[in-house]
């Protein structure tokens, strides 16, 4: 007999955790804060790998959902140097490992592999706590609970269900991202399309970077990134977005102007997401009736495996709870087993966990060390 199952979070791990238990006939419920699936815009573009995203979504059986929406020819990858030349230019020719999809299509894939009611949207959960032995109550924002023998918290960075298991909270990691996009690239802003490509580009330096990438609809999505502490963003007035974008550009003078272009002719204002991480090695005692998965165990700065690690969290949780129905302490000990150590070694490693037969994946690692290293 299988314990129905209390996840908090619709994000791709819960999701993919709700529909591999759904696969093996274990009924799961998903709350989540945001009050439908196209209350904001869900990110930009995933490269979902072979080696960790891919496999969680064969386990959810959607691997035909996920290549119908995959998206052809975003596997380019491109890095240039500060002052624009090209020292890396590898073209989507279909092999590659990781191929792209936008975000927002992947959730509604998993979205629409549940039964409907699945999700319980509109429930942001603002507490946990434990009532005995394996059994937790949540309490949501607007009023209501949920009792469970069986919670995961899928609820992310700052998830309501971490302090059930252990005090450790997310600090900021030395690193924050200012987002923005360009629309109608190759007509509007065409020496900034022509220097990302097809795919996406790379223009690394010590303390700075300017990521793109090439969205549908003809989209740049621009990320640069700056190693600064969080005083000196707060210095800016994000709320004024010329004066925002021009002070973020400055950080750049003197670079390519098909480079700059990208942050200077953004056709939205700038976002300022700051990035936080938990613990390396972060790791609790087993607590009964309750785990972690994703960005809630293991939070790191983007390094292309948080999404991919969260959904085989989800698909690895979902497994071990199928294996052992009537023993959860034996699946959520088996999960964590293995999920600490696979969180560790992402955090630690430079893009996540990367296999080494992925050759043009380590060139292109290999030519961001070369540019640090010569502009030092």
């Amino acid at each position: 007999m299988h314990i129905p199952v209390t996840v908090i979070g619709a994000g791709l791990g819960g999701l993919t955790l709700a529909r591999v238990l759904h696969v093996h006939g274990i009924p799961a419920t998903v709350y989540e804060a945001e009050s439908s699936p196209t209350v904001r815009t869900q990110g930009g573009m995933l490269d979902i790998h072979d080696y960790n995203g891919q496999l969680a979504l064969k386990a959810a059986g959607l691997m035909d959902e996920f290549h119908a929406i995959v998206m052809d020819g975003r596997q380019a990858t491109r890095i240039l140097d500060p002052d624009g030349t090209v020292l890396f230019d590898k073209a989507d020719d279909g092999m590659g490992g990781r191929p792209e999809v936008q975000r927002g299509e992947l959730r509604q894939v998993l979205l629409d592999s549940l039964p409907a009611g699945t999700v319980r949207w509109g429930h942001k959960a603002s507490g946990a706590r434990a009532l005995g032995p394996g059994r937790h109550e949540v309490t949501f924002a607007g009023g209501g609970t949920v009792v469970t023998s069986l919670l995961v918290g899928a609820d992310g960075a700052w998830s309501r269900v971490r302090p059930l298991l252990t005090t450790a909270t997310p600090e900021y990691a030395g690193t924050s991202v200012v987002e923005t996009y360009l629309y109608d690239a190759d007509t509007r802003h065409p020496a900034a399309a022509k220097a990302v490509g097809g795919g996406m580009l790379m223009a690394p330096a010590p303390g700075r970077e300017i990521f793109a990438h090439r969205e549908s609809a003809d989209t740049l999505h621009t990320y640069v990134a700056l190693t600064r502490p969080q005083d000196w963003f707060a210095t800016i007035d994000f709320t004024d977005a010329a004066a925002a974008t021009a002070r973020i550009a400055a950080e750049f003078d003197g670079w390519a102007p098909e480079l700059t272009a990208l942050i200077t002719d953004g056709d939205t204002a700038p976002v300022l997401r700051p990035q936080y991480a938990l613990p390396t090695g972060h790791r609790w005692d087993r607590v009964p009736g309750a785990t972690l998965i994703g960005d809630a165990a293991h939070l790191a700065p983007p390094n292309g495996d948080g999404a991919n690690l969260a959904m085989y969290d989800g698909a690895e949780l979902g497994r071990a709870l199928a294996a052992h129905p009537e023993d959860i302490e034996a699946a959520l000990t088996e999960y964590e087993h293995a999920m600490f150590p696979r969180g560790a070694a992402a955090t630690t490693s430079e893009g996540g966990e990367i296999p080494r037969t992925d050759s043009e994946y380590n060139t292109a690692q290999g030519l961001i060390s070369m540019i640090t290293e010569k502009s030092r």
